[in-house]
């Protein structure tokens, strides 16, 4: 039975981690001494709903945190300081910290730590999250103990939720763009000056032709800019919305 550990000190642990290509101890009281911290530990690196959803989650909605008050969001994992980096870079995790669990003592110590040997991971961290102030768990949110990897309560939505349900969360931008387009400097100028964060999407690197007319209904000129999962059109038609709101 994985036991909720709310009102208690996290492990008081050492890891490994890897920065500017040395190796560098980072201890529990760095990570959490004096702040107000967000942890949510996951099974694996790399893998499907861990990369899909659980870490974007949190790392799209890592501003809005900072708005209500938390410090730090730290991602946890029983995996090597080298597996993390480059799950890192791959995820373009810039608002996230990282930490390798390697040998599975912060999981161990949590009581989070399962047996995966039927999928060949050995022990893995149980999926789960948490908040913690000054070293000291004030909430956690612990999947449910069913067979597979449920994830239902772990989720950065849930947290937000925990934290202040009337915080207003981003607003989800795309942005399609050709690289050399003077319309699409401008546009990721417009939405760089009002800071609202953008995905930008490259025509004939990460999509084709094709794909920008099937989504817009037929454009084949850029930029095209989604947000919410609306088109609101080219570069003047991103003026007069954001002249709009």
């Amino acid at each position: 039975m994985l036991s909720n550990r709310e009102g208690q000190r996290v492990p008081n642990v050492t890891f490994r981690t890897r920065q500017n290509n040395q190796w560098m101890n980072v201890t529990t009281n760095d990570l959490f001494a004096g702040k107000t911290v967000i942890v949510f530990s996951l099974p694996g690196a790399f893998t499907p709903t861990c990369s899909s959803t659980h870490l974007p989650g949190y790392n799209d909605l890592a501003k809005v945190f900072q708005e209500n008050g938390v410090d730090d969001i730290i991602c946890i994992s029983v995996n090597d300081a080298f597996v993390m980096n480059e799950w890192a870079k791959s995820q373009e995790a810039d608002n996230l910290t990282l930490i390798p669990d390697g040998n599975g003592e912060f999981t161990d110590g949590m009581g989070m730590l399962v047996d995966k040997a039927d999928l060949g991971f050995g022990q893995r961290s149980w999926r789960y999250s948490m908040l913690v102030k000054d070293g000291v768990i004030e909430k956690m949110f612990i999947e449910p103990q069913v067979p597979g990897d449920p994830f239902e309560v772990s989720d950065a939505e849930t947290m937000l939720n925990y934290i202040n349900p009337q915080a207003a969360k981003p607003k989800c931008v795309s942005l399609f763009a050709k690289v050399g387009c003077p319309y699409c400097a401008r546009a990721k100028e417009m939405l760089n000056e009002h800071e609202i964060d953008y995905e930008e999407i490259v025509l004939g690197k990460d999509v084709t032709t094709r794909s920008l007319r099937a989504v817009t209904g037929g454009a084949t000129t850029v930029p095209q800019v989604f947000i919410d999962g609306k088109l609101v059109g080219g570069s003047e038609a991103l003026a007069d919305y954001l002249a709009r709101v």
